[in-house]
């Protein structure tokens, strides 16, 4: 397992810390620290790399929760670690496809305008396994093109009966062209695997069969839904089937992934 993470660790050194000469601290405001405390309950944590060392140069207290020790004590190995054991391979696959995304594939004016997505399972200090959506934004952008200081956003999903997904989406920030659910199997960033050709996939689905999807991702099961939105279990059953069609999903905890990372189902949904 120790090999997995070094094979992880070294490529990153390879295609960020060798890029990123200069240590250059990021300027954390007093304004950042209390956002994050709003943005990252006892469910979340966040923190703020920077990829010339991987130095955590921020790391909000709810990490503790997660890692078992002191935020002051907590390094970015110790947040890899958690990742089960299954999932390392997978995680390797989806941090190539993004730095290939980031450093091949953009140009360097728009780095700062895509965020990333992805889910994946972890096993906490109590010895909980959780699901976890990861986002992470670049702060700061060489002149080569390469990110400097990324803000990444760790938030529990379990409570949406979904499952980690061998995908990774890039989203725009402000409403440009999305890639969504790109497959990971090459370790390549590739359009062509986009789903939609770079269409927002909500788009393809209709007022009610999102409310339907919500209520799915809750754990109702047809009768629940009918009653909640006063329809026939039929009819529920038959929108099911349809966004299953319409979404290229096989089952129900494929179909809250994919809607989770287009932006459907809110992380944070009770």
């Amino acid at each position: 397992m120790q090999k997995k993470f070094k094979m992880i660790s070294d490529y990153w050194n390879e295609i960020y810390s060798q890029q990123v000469k200069e240590y250059r601290p990021f300027e954390i405001s007093e304004d950042f620290k209390r956002y994050a405390a709003i943005f990252a309950p006892g469910n979340s944590y966040l923190y703020i790399v920077n990829l010339h060392n991987f130095k955590l140069e921020y790391i909000s207290d709810s990490a503790k929760g997660f890692v078992g020790k002191d935020v002051k004590d907590i390094e970015l190995k110790d947040l890899l670690q958690t990742v089960l054991p299954v999932e390392i391979e997978i995680i390797n696959l989806k941090s190539r496809v993004i730095s290939d995304f980031y450093t091949s594939f953009l140009d360097k004016e728009d780095v700062l305008n895509y965020k990333n997505m992805f889910s994946y399972r972890m096993r906490d200090a109590g010895g909980k396994t959780r699901t976890m959506l990861y986002q992470a934004f670049p702060l700061s952008v060489l002149e080569n093109g390469t990110p400097e200081h990324v803000l990444c956003i760790q938030t529990d999903v379990s409570h949406l009966k979904m499952t980690s997904t061998n995908v990774v989406s890039f989203i725009h920030l402000n409403g440009g062209k999305c890639y969504y659910n790109i497959d990971i199997s090459n370790g390549r960033f590739d359009p062509g695997d986009c789903d939609g050709g770079g269409n927002d996939f909500s788009e393809l689905l209709t007022e009610r069969e999102k409310q339907i999807v919500i209520s799915l991702s809750k754990g109702f099961n047809a009768e629940q839904i009918a009653e909640e939105l006063n329809l026939s279990h039929h009819t529920i059953k038959t929108h099911r089937r349809n966004i299953l069609q319409k979404s290229g999903c096989t089952n129900t905890a494929e179909l809250v992934a994919k809607c989770l990372t287009n932006g459907i189902i809110s992380p944070v949904l009770n």
